[in-house]
């Protein structure tokens, strides 16, 4: 009896320590290697969709340190096309998506629409125009803003849905310490328009999305 009642006990440790050690591998490969996000909205449209599910590499850009964002290992920065995740600095609380357009130093003007990185005419075959109106400077920055140059540490972000994308031309720059990582392979995708539990669920997932690299 001593000695199925010592087994019992070691079966239930065992399963205990496998758990543990279970949430741990979790936790750090969320911290410091890949992290599932889902996009809400559509200001990356067409390149992402509401409904797309997708992984983002937190190690590419370096080891940083999981509350203050602080780099403890080196790899790289963030560069122009990137498509990252980060904390949006009005609310750190919250993950945006977007693409990077800028580096520290690059000067960013936009007029009537068309992206100017160093003076230079930026054809992003990424960006897409809903509205063929242009906003005046007076009414807000969508359409003509700058120049304005990156600052150090900082990278300037657009959404690849231009007019509309509440992004670097409304809210300023991202800090490189609010990065989470750059966005690299969708592995679901569903159209959200469909009910929940409506008969035709299955048929809303969007199969040829799922396992595409995001460029």
């Amino acid at each position: 009896m001593v000695s199925s009642v010592k087994s019992e006990k070691s079966v239930v440790r065992e399963y205990v320590e496998a758990i543990i050690i279970a949430v741990i591998l979790a936790l750090f490969i969320r911290s410091f290697i890949v992290q599932a996000f889902k996009i809400p909205s559509g200001s990356m449209l067409p390149t992402l969709q509401i409904g797309d599910h997708l992984l983002v590499n937190k190690f590419i850009y370096g080891v940083k340190l999981p509350v203050t964002g602080t780099v403890v290992v080196p790899w790289k920065s963030p560069k122009r096309d990137d498509i990252v995740v980060f904390k949006f600095p009005k609310d750190r609380s919250v993950d945006y998506i977007k693409r990077v357009v800028g580096v520290a130093g690059d000067t960013i003007e936009v007029k009537n629409k068309q992206l100017y990185i160093n003076g230079e005419a930026n054809n992003n075959p990424h960006a897409h125009f809903t509205e063929a109106g242009i906003m005046k400077a007076s009414a807000g920055p969508r359409d003509n803003m700058g120049p304005v140059k990156v600052p150090e540490g900082s990278i300037f972000v657009m959404g690849d849905n231009r007019d509309n994308s509440y992004d670097s031309r409304f809210w300023g720059f991202v800090d490189l310490q609010d990065v989470r990582g750059k966005a690299f392979i969708l592995y679901w995708s569903w159209d959200l328009d469909k009910p929940l539990m409506s008969v035709d669920r299955f048929t809303s997932v969007r199969w040829g999305r799922i396992g595409n690299i995001v460029h």
